[in-house]
């Protein structure tokens, strides 16, 4: 491994890192909003206000890097995501956000999974048994068996493989668009995914939802870039460990901002994911450091 991957994977994860505290802004925001407005009504304002916030780079990007060849991917990845937002936004409105971000890292073991099947990434043990400790502690706070499965619970369920497919298709998109268009066509594309969902129930938006919603885009919007910065840096499953840092996060905003305390079990869960994402994180760092001096097949081996 040389210095330059060295770097890449650094400022992939930092990107990364970046990315976890600014959707677990996107929660505290619809956690906020509340249940009173429908899932599809408050993705189809989001993504309104998201194409709003994008407008400056709409404008800046040429039409011939938008109209680009794998359209029809962008189109796919959009009805996808799409989907999986409405899931998402059911689900936020109705079930701790501890809990929402908990059964989202069954989200990781498609991603690590599908890389290697269908990105031809290397499917290291380390990476591997990493992503699996950090799920075991995800399910350490959601106890299943031992609660009730509720309607935003199984939403939150669907949502996650489907968001698991949307990271796979950004990530190859990265190969040869840039992160300003992938960003761009996404907004796009899950809005008019939405649109025929939300005209079904609308109904006149408040004064605050609109403030709340505007909040949404505009940390949902910046950490979609920062995800493909992080995608484009180094490889998907190298960054994915990091993830389990939203759920630190979403522990503390919920504590603090909402009032919901966690348990003893939610405490040992995080210990786990955290003990999961740093012990990756510095797993990483040692081989690019030392692969410069130790025989190239001798690392991969140990790997």
């Amino acid at each position: 491994m040389t210095e330059d991957r060295h770097g890449s994977i650094v400022k992939g994860m930092a990107w990364m890192l970046v990315s976890t505290l600014l959707f677990v802004g996107v929660t505290g925001t619809v956690r906020a909003l509340g249940s009173d407005m429908s899932a599809p009504q408050a993705a189809i304002i989001r993504y309104g206000f998201g194409i709003l916030l994008l407008s400056p780079i709409l404008l800046r990007i040429k039409p011939r890097e938008l109209i680009t060849p794998r359209m029809g991917l962008h189109a796919f990845r959009g009805v996808v995501h799409g989907i999986a937002v409405i899931f998402w936004f059911y689900a936020m409105a109705r079930i701790p956000i501890a809990d929402v971000t908990a059964l989202g890292y069954t989200m990781p073991i498609f991603v690590t999974i599908g890389a290697a099947l269908f990105l031809g990434e290397r499917f290291r043990t380390r990476r591997m048994i990493a992503v699996l400790i950090g799920v075991a502690g995800t399910l350490v706070i959601v106890r299943p068996g031992f609660v009730t499965i509720e309607l935003g619970t199984l939403a939150q369920l669907i949502a996650a493989p489907l968001f698991a497919a949307s990271a796979l298709i950004s990530k190859k998109m990265t190969e040869k668009d840039s992160s300003e268009v992938i960003v761009a066509l996404m907004t796009v594309f899950v809005a008019l995914t939405v649109l025929p969902f939300a005209i079904a129930v609308w109904r006149p938006p408040t004064w605050e939802e609109l403030a709340w919603l505007f909040c949404t885009a505009s940390f949902a919007t910046l950490g979609h870039y920062t995800l493909m910065r992080a995608y484009a840096a180094t490889e998907i499953t190298v960054t994915q460990p990091i993830t389990f840092m939203q759920l630190v996060w979403a522990v503390l905003l919920g504590y603090y901002a909402f009032a919901e305390t966690p348990d003893i079990w939610t405490i040992v869960g995080s210990v786990i994911i955290v003990g999961s994402a740093t012990y990756i994180a510095h797993r990483e760092a040692i081989l690019s450091r030392s692969s410069a001096a130790v025989d190239p097949l001798a690392t991969a081996k140990n790997r």
